[in-house]
């Protein structure tokens, strides 16, 4: 049964019996290489390792994927890397460009992780001006499809002269059909759409975990459009569907525009917008009301929320305010959870079915009614074996407290968490015993809330012994000690 579903996978992806594939980095030895030389209906199969680029599929339908597709392994998305840190032109330094001048791009990326972006000078196409958008993908003209990726780590937040403002720091996706599915996007900025935009889109995301993605003012003076998780603008001939995804632990802050401040979660800005079998939670902004904080729609009045797992609400049927109780990873479900068996009741949004008739197959839980969040509904898939601890968004943490490092001792790497009650300027670093300071992990605004920050000691020149971490709040310091053994 693996392999029939397996084959049909693959001949899901390959649209034309004369493609070929193209080899990385056997055959070629770079991603844009491969592009270049592909045509129609080929495969671009990148072998696990880091890759320096910025590549632009150049309108191409094709397939740029890792080796992902062959073995479902998940722990292959994580090895199969395209930094996006040391682009040819500073203008183009998106991970990833899908533009076409044909709606009929049906081109495919799948199977990365794609980091280090900081966005591509763009022009609006709706006459709003130039703006540097997509730290971690651009697309604009495709029906392009991007599945299993994980996007973390960029940012969109330059502004050179000429340019209004600068957004989508995860993925940037305008005036077409995409389809962004099971994806993790966490960790990216920018001054609106921290996670995700989709400006005149008829676009499509779901299953996708969207979390600690943040939108601020980066650049002092410049105005702010909001929506930490997802931001959506368009007209009334525009439709957006967000369908079982996990948007959580999101913000937005700032000042300048007319949204400046609102939908920590999700921002909603004339397109009609289906939130479905979401669970969007944890999320905060910096405006008053506190319901604008997950999900923000006082423009337009277009979103129509249902089957949805809301902090602090939102009207709609099925819409609940139960804490959606994660277990300790990746955001899965707690065995608890009251969005388990919570989605719509409706046969075509059921979760996929195990080994035993009527209970779900993992990672969705439960029956096959479907799950609010990411791991629910038709494309329920575990997306990355582990990526980040997580940690209960029922409340904010009463205190400011930083906590022992696990494991400890350690080599080469530990996990170092700490809580803070409200949003303000953290700085955490490393000292050895001498006091010199070694590293600093952080330094920059954070929301309210707990946090876990890996430290690798192998990217430093250290010896065992004992160091210590400080972590500076507030005008507060704490500092603790951990044991490092080679």
């Amino acid at each position: 049964m693996k392999k029939i579903l397996l084959i049909i996978f693959l001949a899901a992806l390959i649209p034309s019996l004369n493609a070929a594939i193209k080899n990385v980095p056997s055959q070629y030895s770079t991603i844009q290489a491969a592009i270049n030389a592909a045509v129609y209906g080929d495969t671009v199969l990148v072998q696990p390792g880091t890759y320096f680029e910025n590549i632009h599929l150049k309108g191409k339908n094709i397939i740029v994927t890792s080796t992902f597709y062959q073995t479902q392994n998940v722990s292959i998305i994580s090895s199969t890397i395209i930094n996006g840190s040391t682009p040819a032109n500073t203008d183009s330094a998106s991970c990833v460009r899908i533009v076409s001048n044909n709606d009929d791009s049906i081109a495919v990326l799948q199977g990365f992780t794609l980091t280090a972006g900081t966005g591509t000078l763009w022009q609006d196409e709706h006459g709003a001006g130039r703006y540097c958008e997509g730290g971690g993908i651009l697309m604009q003209y495709t029906k392009a499809t991007v599945q299993f990726n994980i996007i973390s780590d960029n940012k969109a937040i330059r502004r050179p002269a000429g340019i209004s403002s600068t957004g989508g720091g995860g993925i940037r996706m305008g005036d077409g059909r995409a389809k962004i599915l099971n994806n993790i996007i966490f960790n990216n900025e920018g001054m609106y759409g921290g996670g995700v935009v989709f400006n005149y889109s008829n676009s499509v995301l779901k299953n996708c975990v969207i979390f600690n993605n943040k939108v601020y003012q980066a650049v002092a003076g410049a105005p702010t459009y909001g929506g930490g998780g997802v931001w959506t603008n368009g007209n009334t001939t525009n439709v957006c569907v967000i369908e079982n995804n996990t948007i959580i632990n999101n913000s937005s802050f700032g000042g300048g525009g007319s949204a400046a401040g609102q939908g920590g979660g999700i921002l909603v800005y004339q397109v009609p917008t289906t939130i479905l079998n979401n669970i969007v939670w944890g999320n905060t902004a910096n405006v008053s009301s506190a319901g604008l904080k997950q999900i923000s729609d006082i423009f337009s009045g277009t979103a129509t929320v249902t089957y949805s797992c809301v902090q602090n609400g939102f009207a709609g049927t099925g819409n609940d305010t139960l804490n959606p109780q994660f277990d300790s990873t990746n955001y899965l479900l707690s065995a608890s959870s009251p969005c388990i068996d919570k989605g719509n009741p409706a046969a075509n949004y059921n979760d996929p079915q195990g080994s035993t008739p009527g209970l779900a197959l993992f990672p969705a839980k439960g029956t096959t009614r479907n799950d609010m969040g990411a791991y629910g509904g038709p494309l329920s898939k575990l997306i990355a074996a582990s990526v980040v601890g997580i940690h209960n968004l029922a409340t904010a943490p009463a205190n400011f407290e930083l906590k022992q490092n696990y494991p400890n001792p350690f080599n080469p790497s530990t996990l170092i968490n700490f809580e803070i009650p409200q949003a303000g300027f953290v700085s955490l670093k490393i000292y050895n015993s001498l006091g010199k300071e070694i590293a600093v992990i952080l330094n920059e605004v954070k929301n309210e809330g707990a946090y876990a920050v890996n430290f690798d000691a192998g990217k430093y020149t250290l010896t065992s012994g004992v160091y210590f971490y400080t972590l500076n709040y507030a005008d507060r310091v704490q500092t603790r000690a951990m044991i490092l053994i080679k």
